[in-house]
């Protein structure tokens, strides 16, 4: 059973945005994103290196900022959304508020006024109405490299609580594509903003944790095309799972772990979700299908781990491993 959906939210999220990462070697991580998954370099210097996708006209959609100016290495400091309009930022501060939840303004470079909050887990988020626009690279062949990774496209936390985040986003009129049970309990939900299948996975497991995050790519061919780069490069110990196909979002993907075990899926082949009659498609645990349609089978990893994720006022969250004692038997 889901919660409601809100589709009258309070303030309108439009898209997931940006993810900012703590690393411990900036210059080896902006190698392997730029190099392995195409990434293009936006802006750096020598505390950060914010980088887009080839499609992507913003900013950023990743920053990469050295351990000793955010924390720990392999830390996530923050998830990013937009929203649609200057005046959501304020509704948005007045919301997090009024729910006891810790909400400031920030500065943040190349970006417009932006608001930090976090979610009822502890999850750090980042909301701003606008940022810094370059031109598309999407038709500038010459210039692609690696996987082609074109956008950011969706983030995926793990919490013990999946009914009660699901229920919370679901109130910031986040709708359900997927969703996954285990008699009435709720395992996992897909949602999304923009019209796509995802713009946040919320899965059961010990958390806060940022599980992945993921960039889509303009087709299968380049899943390939990044195996064998990997291959190339002496590299392929950082493929953690695939390629496969899943059942849940239908997509084909692969898993790759950088060079500080944040990790990243490479993402194509889903569907859109744009019309309001859509019907949020339910799974069962014990359909194998949900996983992978084909491909082989996730290691324990995959299900486990996930990068820290930084508190609001500094340090990380504090996650109980003993939370995993109440995990279905799937995670453990």
């Amino acid at each position: 059973m889901l919660p409601p959906v809100d589709l009258r939210p309070p303030f309108g999220i439009s898209r997931s945005s940006h993810a900012r990462l703590c690393v411990t070697d900036l210059a080896r991580s902006r190698d392997f994103y730029t190099s392995i998954l195409g990434l293009v370099v936006t802006e750096e210097d020598a505390d950060a290196c914010y980088l887009r996708g080839l499609e992507e006209a913003c900013h950023h959609s990743l920053v990469l900022q050295r351990s000793g100016e955010g924390g720990e290495g392999g830390t996530a400091r923050r998830i990013g959304f937009r929203v649609l309009f200057e005046e959501d930022l304020d509704v948005a501060y007045r919301y997090f508020a009024d729910q006891g939840l810790p909400a400031a303004w920030a500065d943040a470079p190349y970006q417009g006024r932006t608001l930090h909050v976090s979610d009822p887990i502890g999850t750090s988020l980042e909301l701003c109405a606008t940022m810094e626009t370059r031109p598309r690279l999407h038709i500038d062949f010459d210039l692609h490299k690696g996987a082609s990774a074109q956008r950011l496209d969706h983030f995926q936390v793990l919490t013990p609580d999946t009914y009660g985040l699901c229920a919370f986003y679901s109130a910031l009129g986040f709708r359900n594509s997927e969703y996954l049970e285990h008699g009435e309990e709720l395992l996992g939900a897909f949602m999304y903003r923009k019209g796509t299948c995802l713009d946040l996975a919320i899965v059961h497991g010990s958390g806060p944790r940022l599980h992945h995050f993921a960039y889509w790519l303009p087709d299968g061919a380049r899943v390939s095309q990044l195996c064998d780069i990997l291959a190339g490069a002496y590299e392929t110990d950082r493929i953690e799972r695939g390629p496969g196909r899943h059942g849940i979002t239908n997509a084909y993907f692969l898993y790759l772990r950088d060079p500080d075990g944040h990790r990243i899926e490479l993402y194509t082949s889903d569907y859109l979700s744009v019309d309001p009659d859509f019907e949020p498609i339910r799974w069962n645990l014990h359909d194998s299908r949900r996983q992978a349609l084909w491909g082989g089978h996730a290691p324990k990893s995959w299900f486990l781990e996930g990068s820290l994720v930084e508190a609001f006022d500094g340090g990380w969250v504090k996650v109980e491993e003993s939370e995993l004692q109440g995990l279905p038997a799937y995670v453990r």
